[in-house]
């Protein structure tokens, strides 16, 4: 645009006020050129496909809330999504999700909940979108108790030695730490116990949270106590003790898929299988977000990079969002993988 194009018969008359017209010709024309970037923006910033905040369930284990942030960032800059987590245990959630409450259930161990997942599955309310990593679960001992009882390789063998591990409040008994209250995994650790016949010498003592138990079982390997638990993995607190598993009986599927009904009447031993760990969201959320679903369905993280992202949060003491950030940074070889390009680019355009 040139100069001349601004003049006018009143500014050719009078030259100060023909300044102050091309001045503000000048910056108006500034100014639109300066707004040309932000619209083009505004135009390329996604629509969220619904209307509301997108619910996520937030269970109350470290890699499910890590994942969880590492999605909201994604749908919030990738899909300009808005979301809510909303704090559940693992049962509780499966309920929520089937109602409607809750849109997406980011990790489902289908081990600790074959049984009421296959009912709600069947409802057709709920649907199952992708895997995200084989996770397992265990019965550990420190590796400075197996040195110490070098005889204790199975959990049969419990009971010769109660004595190591004394509970403190029942003393004629040892204690053995299982889930925390209320998760999917204290159906099959009760009924494994009930199983192995641990009652008349051991107390299954159920943390109240799953920060309480972190706590007691590290305070107790500091300590170098004798401790006997289940825990699961990938975990922070897994990788960073030296643990050893005690030997189950072999698995076998039907005392396994009784062993996760709470109503079991017979429970008999079985080792935990290989555990799917997936995604599910209301058929809803499909109908309704079906670019939301297809990237969810998408989302598998390698075990040995959820093992990195755990130890990254146990070092450094990091809450579930910058341990996110630090695998969003770290780990793009993983999450790109995931997203269409465009996408893509606007959510590393965030980071």
């Amino acid at each position: 645009m040139s100069i001349s194009a601004f003049s006018s018969p009143v500014a050719a008359r009078s030259p100060r006020l023909s300044r102050t017209v091309l001045g503000l010709a000048l910056t108006a024309a500034l100014a639109g050129l300066s707004l040309a970037p932000s619209v083009s923006r505004a135009a390329d910033a996604p629509q969220c496909e619904l209307d509301r905040a997108v619910r996520f369930g937030g269970m109350n284990w470290e890699s499910n809330l890590v994942l969880v942030e590492v999605e909201r960032f994604i749908a919030k800059h990738g899909y300009g999504c808005d979301s809510e987590v909303l704090p559940t245990e693992t049962l509780p959630a499966l309920a929520a999700l089937e109602r409607g409450d809750l849109d997406i259930n980011s990790e489902i161990w289908l081990n600790s909940t074959l049984e009421p997942w296959t009912k709600a599955e069947a409802t057709g309310r709920v649907k199952r979108i992708g895997d995200i990593y084989m996770g397992g679960e265990a019965w550990f001992i420190p590796k400075y108790t197996a040195e110490r009882l070098p005889e204790l390789k199975k959990a049969t063998d419990l009971p010769k030695f109660k004595d190591a591990f004394k509970d403190p409040e029942e003393p004629s008994k040892g204690r053995f730490y299982g889930c925390p209250a209320g998760w999917g995994c204290e159906v099959v650790s009760t009924n494994l116990f009930k199983a192995l016949n641990l009652g008349d010498t051991f107390t299954l003592f159920s943390p109240g949270t799953g920060a309480t138990q972190k706590a007691a079982l590290t305070a107790a390997y500091q300590r170098k106590e004798n401790v006997v638990f289940y825990y699961w993995y990938p975990t922070p607190l897994v990788g960073s003790m030296d643990l050893v598993k005690l030997e189950l009986p072999p698995y076998d599927a039907a005392k396994q898929k009784c062993l996760t009904d709470p109503n079991c009447e017979n429970p008999q031993a079985s080792d935990y299988p290989e555990n799917p760990v997936f995604t599910a969201v209301t058929a809803k959320f499909t109908q309704d977000a079906p670019k939301l679903t297809e990237f969810l369905s998408k989302v598998k993280v390698p075990l040995d990079v959820m093992n990195q992202t755990m130890a990254y949060m146990e070092k450094n003491e990091a809450e579930p969002q910058p341990t996110a950030m630090w695998f969003l940074k770290n780990q793009q070889a993983v999450w790109t993988g995931w997203l269409p390009a465009d996408v893509t680019e606007r959510v590393k355009a965030a980071l």
